[in-house]
């Protein structure tokens, strides 16, 4: 049965705490997202987004340091962050206890930030680490994005994810976003950082089990919340800002179409145990015949492709 999230209002370094948590919560943490202001000096009700540089960052080394203090042994953390930031992040991570596993670079599906005296930038960094050398959970998904130009066949059962991410847009602000993001009644973004539904699913699916605990000490509009309770994952996220814990609460009260995670399910039907990490009742009827279907169809073309070769040789 899955467990409703939990939404705590307040600044994360109070309730990062090892004994409050436990207290809160009286969980032990699985998997962090760590998404935090990128101190660009924008506009947030409750945060200083122009912070001193070593304050700014000695912050965000105290909230890797709670994290890892409340994480089990072999708990996983994403920190998502700008690109010219990576070495602070990576020193920020080592510093406080975390093992380096992969520096994930996300592209952006957009236009890229055009440089004068330096080439454009066109991606961000998530920096994947765990408490000690090994993931307690990491699974190894298969997607299948569209075939690079150049490719003659088919992938018959997709491609493992690898460090690059290129097929996950984004909700950029002042770019088109579709109904994903989040809107006011006169259409204007409630929030203009937002967290894509997809980006969640893939870390969510590759570092936790159904039961697992997710953290998300900036939570924001809530995303992280909203995909980790589909999947039956245990949500906690905390919130300064009143404003976005509202949204938060309605967002998880009354489920968007947008939000629904079930039309992106087919990108990983070829991950092998798919049906034990994104629990489905119908897993069985709805997405087992349809690959089949589909792996059947890609023979076929081969062997007709190979039919055509010999007549023609």
């Amino acid at each position: 049965m899955k467990q409703g999230p939990l939404i705590l209002l307040g600044d994360c370094r109070k309730f990062l705490e090892p004994k409050l948590f436990e207290e809160k919560t009286s969980k032990k943490v699985d998997l962090t997202f760590l998404d935090p202001p990128f101190n660009q000096d924008k506009e947030y009700a409750e945060w200083d987004d122009d912070l001193p540089e070593d304050e700014y960052w000695r912050h965000m080394q105290e909230v890797c340091s709670k994290v890892s203090e409340i994480t089990r042994t072999g708990g996983s953390i994403y920190f998502m962050q700008r690109e010219k930031n990576a070495e602070q992040v990576l020193r920020c991570l080592r510093e406080s206890g975390w093992v380096f596993q992969n520096l994930i670079i996300w592209k952006k599906k957009t236009s890229a930030i055009p440089g004068i005296y330096r080439y454009g930038k066109h991606y961000q960094i998530i920096a994947f680490a765990t408490k000690g050398k090994r993931a307690r959970v990491f699974h190894r998904l298969r997607i299948d994005p569209p075939l690079p130009k150049g490719y003659k066949y088919e992938r018959e059962d997709g491609m493992y994810v690898t460090d690059v991410w290129d097929d996950i847009r984004e909700l950029t602000s002042g770019y088109f976003s579709g109904d994903e993001a989040l809107r006011d009644k006169n259409g204007n973004r409630q929030h203009k950082q937002q967290s894509p539904i997809q980006l969640l699913i893939r870390i969510i699916l590759s570092s936790t089990k159904p039961g697992d605990v997710v953290l998300d000490p900036f939570a924001g509009t809530g995303t992280t919340l909203v995909v980790a309770h589909q999947l039956q994952r245990i949500g906690i996220g905390v919130e300064l800002d009143k404003a976005n814990v509202r949204l938060i609460q309605k967002r998880l009260e009354v489920e968007r179409d947008a939000d629904n995670i079930l039309k992106f399910l087919k990108s990983y039907e070829c991950t092998p145990d798919l049906k034990d990490i994104w629990p489905l009742p119908n897993y069985e009827t709805e997405i087992i015949p349809d690959r089949k279907n589909r792996k059947k169809q890609q023979t076929l073309s081969k062997l007709k492709h190979y039919r055509l070769l010999a007549r023609t040789g």
